[in-house]
């Protein structure tokens, strides 16, 4: 059971339309296409690179929590939209995303997955079943669904708020693609009928959260169940040609647990990669994001 260590892990370099371009004192200062925004980020914990007067000259908006939970953008131009689409184009994935400043701080998109959409887009490429099937779990604005449609899959997206699913969809039809099957459900309860079922996989996506709850109230805890999640999604991968990406945000669930969780139910895999998703500002400092472990196998 070989491990590939890749332990650090970055957005592509090609990608134009998005830059991290400072991070100090508890906040990030990124670019989304043509908007740049100050967002509270607290594990940058360190001093900022650039000056404060940079910081403001830079900013479009900056995100004020009001709450523990919630908060307002405060616009420095009113004439900033509030919703802006951007680009992703990187070798043959070309999608377009919808933004917007929500009152949760989140505005569509982590950018640091683009690391693993790289990731999803070279295995689909291997593949030779012409039209491989993907579940992307937990899959929130369909960053993740989208590359794998553009890369000729047959997704299945699911996620518990419909909101996000809808904007997922909107995704979809401003990148120009079309029939990913959109599912509001609890991702556990989907997982355990598809089991039922019998149907299989040639790619899985999970980037579960913390904690959370599904439509009709049901509860998930990452540490409390994610084992068996994994066990479950496993016995969907289609034994042939395959791959299984994992990300978590969750605190005290790092790359060690992700890479024992990953290997006991999947003891024959040779090519585990696991490691952190990191954004790299302009002034080369690295902020880490989240863990991720993924694998694959192809004919």
């Amino acid at each position: 059971m070989a491990k590939t260590s890749q332990p650090l892990q970055t957005t592509p370099s090609e990608w134009n339309d998005y830059q991290l371009v400072d991070s100090g004192n508890g906040e990030k200062l990124e670019r989304f296409g043509a908007v740049t925004l100050i967002r509270p980020e607290p594990s940058a914990n360190w001093p900022k690179s650039l000056s404060g007067e940079e910081w403001h000259q830079k900013h479009d908006a900056r995100f004020v929590a009001r709450s523990n939970t919630q908060g307002e953008w405060v616009k420095k131009s009113k004439n900033k939209p509030s919703e802006w689409h951007i680009n992703y184009h990187v070798g043959q994935v070309n999608i377009k995303l919808r933004l917007a400043l929500t009152k949760f701080k989140h505005i569509g998109i982590f950018p640091e997955q683009a690391a693993n959409w790289q990731y999803i887009a070279s295995s689909l490429i291997k593949f030779k079943n012409p039209a491989p099937k993907v579940l992307n779990l937990f899959a929130y604005t369909g960053g993740a669904s989208i590359v794998a449609k553009a890369c000729g899959a047959d997704v299945t997206h699911v996620d518990s708020i419909k909101q996000v699913v809808t904007w997922a969809n909107q995704n979809q039809e401003l990148s120009g693609l079309r029939d990913i099957r959109w599912v509001v459900e609890d991702a556990f309860k989907f997982v355990k009928r598809e089991m039922k079922r019998g149907n299989l996989y040639n790619g899985i996506i999970l980037d579960p959260p913390a904690y959370g709850h599904g439509p009709k109230g049901e509860r998930w805890k990452l540490e409390n169940q994610i084992e068996e999640m994994i066990e479950q999604v496993s016995g969907l991968l289609d034994p042939k040609e395959h791959f299984l990406v994992l990300n978590t945000y969750t605190p005290g669930f790092n790359t060690e647990d992700i890479e024992r969780v990953i290997k006991t139910h999947n003891p024959r895999i040779r090519n585990l990669e696991t490691g952190d998703l990191y954004l790299q500002s302009s002034t080369k400092r690295k902020l880490i994001m989240s863990n991720y472990g993924r694998f694959r196998k192809s004919l």
